[in-house]
């Protein structure tokens, strides 16, 4: 099957009016948010056409999701064990991480997050009531158990004897693109189980792993019965503006999942499932292609980051289509910025790679702690696209960068 980063123009791509392509002007090209430049799988334009065609755009019903999904669990992941019976619909990952938060704290309770890490974690977890506490990754951008632990300790002590808290997982990482290792998630485990901290994990990124790592779903570690995770085929399958996610309860948290409000799944698009579902049954080629055509931009990536960006260190990442980049040694000067963050916001190095070379890059401060000086770069695009972009941000810091 055909690369699927390669069948688009940038002509082509630049008629979308989506989020990636509509925020920053036409000359900027955008690698920031988590849009890949790619058409639907073939098998998921034919069920959604399907639909279209039979008028079938009514209110979504059963468990075909779900089953796809295990179905996939047990293909790539040799997951047996994921139950259907304990699994609710919700309308996309992160609203579902509230309502999964919900169930295991109450307002006013601590959430751990692994800085640095996906932006809306602080935001949906602050808007809830609950107070976020950081675990700073490790210097190689993996979970740093130690500083995991002391946050637990934080936790536990804030909370007393009788209080709660929760950690929310980001599984593979984003923005460090690390996958966790099964004995990585084990530690976890115990130490959660040590300090009765309960763990929602945030597996998004779940198909989209390297060879050479393999991913782990939280819920099959040893320890983790009593846990909550979330998927979706929205990263693997630029599903994005079709909503839909799956969330999954571990066996010891059955209960606590059917205690979820009903209306939550009613926020999923019928077309959102078709969708979802068509690319977990189906979707394997399409996929093993894309994971094709990404492995080869991740080494592209390398060699232009070395090529045109000297004193910039590129953190290889396992899996998803992020790539993090510390700029750290180029000079640049990143105001502080008070609040919770969002997405779009600029500073430091991005903010000057988008005004300067006309990159439009993810900023690192939006992430956490440990952000500040890095970007995020989105390399799910065709080669001619990326090969410019980085080629710019060179030129732009020869011209009058301050190395």
């Amino acid at each position: 099957m055909r690369n699927p980063l390669e069948e688009l123009t940038l002509e082509q791509l630049r008629r979308r009016t989506s989020m990636k392509w509509r925020a920053h002007p036409p000359d900027v090209l955008p690698l920031w948010v988590a849009e890949m430049d790619v058409n639907l799988a073939p098998t998921i334009a034919e069920a959604l056409h399907r639909a279209v065609d039979a008028g079938d755009t009514g209110y979504p019903h059963g468990k075909g999701y779900a089953k796809a999904v295990s179905e996939f669990a047990a293909r790539h992941w040799q997951w047996e064990e994921m139950s259907i019976g304990r699994t609710r619909v919700v309308p996309d990952v992160m609203l579902g991480v509230v309502e999964m938060l919900r169930l295991v704290t109450d307002r006013g309770d601590t959430v751990i997050v692994n800085s640095p890490v996906y932006a809306p974690f602080y935001a949906f977890v602050s808007h809830d009531g609950r107070a976020v506490v950081e675990a700073p990754l490790g210097p190689d951008g993996r979970i740093d158990l130690g500083a995991l632990e002391d946050a637990f300790a934080q936790a536990r002590r804030a909370a007393g004897a009788h209080g709660k808290a929760a950690y929310l997982l980001c599984n593979p990482h984003n923005p460090t693109g690390a996958v966790h290792t099964a004995a990585e998630l084990r530690s976890v485990a115990e130490c959660a189980r040590r300090y009765d901290i309960r763990v929602v994990s945030d597996e998004i990124h779940a198909p989209l792993v390297f060879s050479g790592a393999r991913f782990t779903p939280y819920l099959s570690v040893p320890g983790a019965e009593n846990a909550l995770a979330l998927m979706s085929a929205s990263k693997a399958w630029n599903l994005a503006g079709l909503k839909a996610a799956l969330a999954i309860a571990g066996p010891e948290s059955a209960a606590e999942l059917r205690r979820m409000p009903e209306e939550v799944g009613h926020g999923a698009s019928h077309l959102g499932l078709i969708a979802h579902t068509a690319a977990f049954a189906s979707g394997d080629d399409w996929l093993d292609a894309l994971l094709r055509g990404l492995d080869e931009n991740r080494r592209l990536l390398g060699d232009l980051v070395t090529e045109h960006l000297p004193g910039v260190r590129l953190l290889r990442p396992q899996g998803t289509y992020l790539a993090w980049l510390d700029c750290r040694e180029l000079g640049f000067d990143e105001a502080h910025t008070e609040g919770i963050k969002v997405v779009s916001d600029l500073a430091g190095p991005a903010r000057w790679f988008r005004d300067r070379a006309r990159v439009a890059l993810s900023s690192g401060h939006v992430f956490g702690t440990g952000g500040s000086g890095h970007v995020r770069l989105n390399f799910a695009t065709s080669r001619a696209i990326l090969t410019d972009a980085v080629s710019r941000m060179g030129i732009a810091l020869r011209n009058g960068g301050l190395t």
